[in-house]
């Protein structure tokens, strides 16, 4: 008993550290804006605005109805010619209602920080420390290497959850830079995820991207303990619930007339069913623009997810081919359709969106075909109502 009393002390102790380094964060960024706004050469205060209608006629009839605003506070100053800060504080302030019938009406709302961070910079290094977006890569439909971050392509704001911890890159005069990170505090999942980080842990990693040829291959490394505890399936896969992950990734593109790109990432967790002790990524990528009209670029790509008990041994899993197709029909006006095909379970997703932008403002008229049941982007809770058929009608002002 008394062992286990000291453990919940532990962590209840490692919880309100934790609770006490993001305020310290916050309150440094805060102070930081206070106190070089008198002096400081830029301040900036902008936000963006935006409302949305969802209808599913093939889900009861369900209708979404939502409003989201996103304020951003940043400042920046120049200590001197080679030195700079720079700052940016932002919240996420949404709410929804999900309309079944008149006396069916579910409501949601919540405000949250989306970014707070602050960074210290120089013409080839800088650092930056608190909640910020993290992403890298080749890929751009599937991403193999989406490790921080919950970016959808079919979203046009490409909205996303940010990361606690700190990133320094060091870019060379031979544009080969070097990544470094350090995350602290973070325990939701990202990308691929199916199992959060245990957020008591230090997750670290690097990446080394260099020059080769008309384009850059990069190698990347992350480390992280995974908290079991949250997983339904947890006793079918370890009998620890905190287990250590580590990844690795490769990726490369290249501009040959046409763009020519690839990214792998390997899995590893050190689970007692061995089976899934191994994640295997892939993603091969082409695109190209047509001299047709005002430009067609048709972007397509490849991808894997499999498990497997060794590295190179074939597992079970799931398959992927993505086609894009982006036409400007002038400085107003845009089209894009996406289309994937499930090779598994011989589903196809469909996606259409037509932009259109006045200065400020923005308009989506989107559309969506899609199985009941999704098998990609699983991280984000909306896609229960992109299932079936149906479609979204949203509207952005940028201030």
């Amino acid at each position: 008993m008394h062992v286990i009393g000291l453990s919940l002390t532990s962590n209840n102790q490692i919880i309100t550290k934790i609770r006490k380094a993001k305020n310290i964060i916050f309150i440094s960024i805060i102070f930081f804006l206070s106190v070089t706004c008198t002096y400081s050469q830029t301040f900036g205060l902008q936000g963006q605005l935006s409302g949305w209608t969802t209808v599913n006629p093939e889900q009861s009839f369900e209708i979404l109805i939502g409003l989201r605003y996103i304020p951003v506070v940043s400042i920046e100053k120049n200590v001197s010619e080679k030195y700079s800060f720079d700052a940016e504080v932002s919240l996420n302030m949404y709410g929804s209602s999900l309309i079944h019938t008149a006396d069916d009406i579910a409501t949601e709302s919540k405000i949250k920080p989306y970014r707070m961070w602050f960074r210290f910079s120089t013409s080839q290094f800088e650092v930056r420390v608190g909640l910020q977006k993290i992403n890298f890569g080749s890929a751009t439909l599937l991403r193999p290497l989406m490790w921080f971050d919950s970016i959808d392509p079919r979203d046009p704001l490409q909205l996303t959850d940010g990361v606690y911890g700190i990133l320094g890159r060091y870019y060379f005069l031979n544009n080969i830079n070097i990544w470094l990170w350090g995350l602290y505090g973070n325990d939701e999942t990202k990308g691929w995820e199916f199992i959060p980080s245990d957020k008591n842990k230090l997750e670290y990693g690097g990446r080394l991207q260099v020059p080769l040829f008309t384009g850059e291959i990069a190698m990347t490394y992350h480390h992280r303990s995974v908290d079991l505890g949250k997983q339904i399936l947890a006793p079918m896969l370890s009998s620890k619930t905190k287990i250590p992950e580590n990844r690795l990734g490769l990726d490369g593109k290249w501009d040959i007339e046409i763009g020519l790109w690839f990214e792998l990432a390997l899995v590893h967790q050190d689970v007692e069913l061995s089976q899934v002790q191994f994640q295997r990524l892939t993603n091969l990528g082409v695109d190209y623009t047509f001299n047709f009209g005002n430009g067609l670029n048709v972007m397509t790509e490849y991808f894997t997810y499999e498990t497997s008990e060794k590295v190179f041994d074939s597992g079970e899993g799931i398959s992927f081919s993505a086609l894009s197709l982006n036409y400007p029909f002038g400085l107003i006006d845009n089209l894009t359709a996406m289309v994937y095909y499930d090779w598994d379970n011989h589903n196809w997703y469909r996606f259409i969106n037509w932009q259109q932008k006045y200065d400020n403002w923005s308009l989506y008229l989107m559309g969506f075909w899609n199985p009941e049941r999704f098998q990609i982007y699983q991280a984000r809770s909306e896609n229960n109502l992109f299932g079936g058929k149906g479609f979204q009608l949203m509207v952005v002002v940028n201030h």
